[in-house]
């Protein structure tokens, strides 16, 4: 615990009207519940959620094949009027066991210094995924973003399981915030699990001197017709979305303008706008081409991405571009060195930043704890 944080441990039962303890398994008598898990936090405000298990569906498909589905009811409760920088303890079951049981944090009132942790690409290789969380947790930061590709597939019910099981002990404690990847299938998994701010999709919050914002570049999921070939199916993926990223580029413009009094600027997706994977720099240049020099313009601190499953450091007229997708994923062939790399490295890894008042760094760190780079920046001018 960090001890400039003022520590005031406060019980807080949460009833739900209708429920009150969560279905036990009659074997071993554990609760079928996912979480509680921290979520959308400010500096007198958090949302706490979980999930309990209100039965298992099984359906036949064809003559052999049963898909066997648990099936959740979501809940959450905001808890408000709390105090900044100050740790509370909260129980929503209040059943007399720990299952329902976590801490938490709340953001400073003031500037001061802080440290996060960002990671990617977390949808398979549970045992690195793991490792690195254990890492994490070891860290304590304020909280963690995830730069997309959370599971494998959003729709399937039990890749949400994994992910859950293997971040249980980081979420109960530190809010979770997450960037919508490829593999999250713009799902409705997504979001009936996580409690995002704004629109969920794409959001911004901040944290004393820092602005954060979160980017949708995925957009909706939509199944491309077998029948376009050619440009008619480079079009479709084009413009199909168009309208939706036009609106996104006009939020992120003001939001930026509105916050330009920011020490620190934060700005999160998933694809990545540097690829040292030879088939995905064009696919980069592109994304380059429609969003511009926003980021440079706006003299954002440092962008990071997941999608490619490597560490890679670029750096564009002050600008830091940063993909983190080393989180679980298989890695990827580092076989396209850009102009603007400035480090690159195949390894599984997470990213801890340290805000300072007058600068911050960006450390990248790999699974076996071992420092990759350490990227230091100034205070915004």
């Amino acid at each position: 615990m960090n001890l400039r944080q003022t520590v005031n441990y406060l019980f807080i039962s949460i009833f739900i009207v209708g429920f009150t303890h969560c279905q036990k398994k009659e074997a071993d008598n554990l609760p079928e519940m996912i979480g509680p898990y921290v979520q959308s936090m400010t500096q007198n405000e958090v949302t706490l959620c979980w999930s309990t298990m209100i039965g298992t569906t099984q359906i036949r498909v064809g003559d052999s094949i049963i898909h066997k589905v648990n099936q959740y009811s979501n809940h959450k409760s905001v808890i408000t009027r709390l105090k900044p920088n100050t740790t509370y303890s909260y129980d929503v079951l209040n059943d007399g066991t720990d299952w329902g049981k976590g801490t938490f944090t709340t953001f400073p009132d003031s500037i001061q210094a802080f440290h996060f942790a960002v990671l990617g690409d977390t949808r398979t290789r549970h045992s690195v995924h793991q490792t690195i969380v254990n890492r994490i947790i070891e860290e304590n930061p304020l909280f963690v973003i995830n730069t997309g590709d959370l599971v494998s597939q959003g729709n399937n019910m039990n890749d949400w399981e994994h992910f859950f099981r293997i971040n249980d002990s980081l979420i109960r404690h530190v809010p979770y915030y997450t960037v919508l990847g490829n593999h999250e299938q713009d799902s409705e998994n997504y979001y009936d699990f996580f409690s995002l701010p704004g629109n969920e999709s794409y959001y911004f919050f901040s944290v004393g001197d820092a602005l954060f914002i979160i980017l949708d570049m995925e957009g909706p999921d939509y199944e491309t017709p077998e029948y376009l070939q050619g440009e008619s199916r480079n079009a479709f993926w084009t413009d199909i979305s168009k309208k939706y990223f036009e609106e996104e580029k006009e939020w992120l413009e003001n939001i930026l303008n509105l916050n330009n009094d920011a020490g620190y600027i934060f700005v999160f997706f998933h694809p990545t706008y540097y690829s040292i994977k030879k088939s995905r720099v064009a696919d980069a240049e592109l994304r380059r081409e429609f969003w511009g020099d926003v980021f440079e313009r706006h003299d954002v601190t440092a962008v990071l991405n997941g999608h490619d499953h490597y560490y890679h450091h670029a750096e564009n007229r002050g600008t830091h571009y940063i993909v983190t997708g080393g989180g679980g994923a298989p890695l990827y062939a580092t076989d396209s060195i850009q102009a603007e790399t400035v480090a690159y490295k195949k390894i599984e890894h997470y990213v801890r930043v340290n805000v300072g008042i007058d600068n911050t760094s960006l450390e990248a760190i790999d699974i076996n704890g071992d420092l990759i780079e350490e990227i230091i920046v100034e205070r915004r001018k």
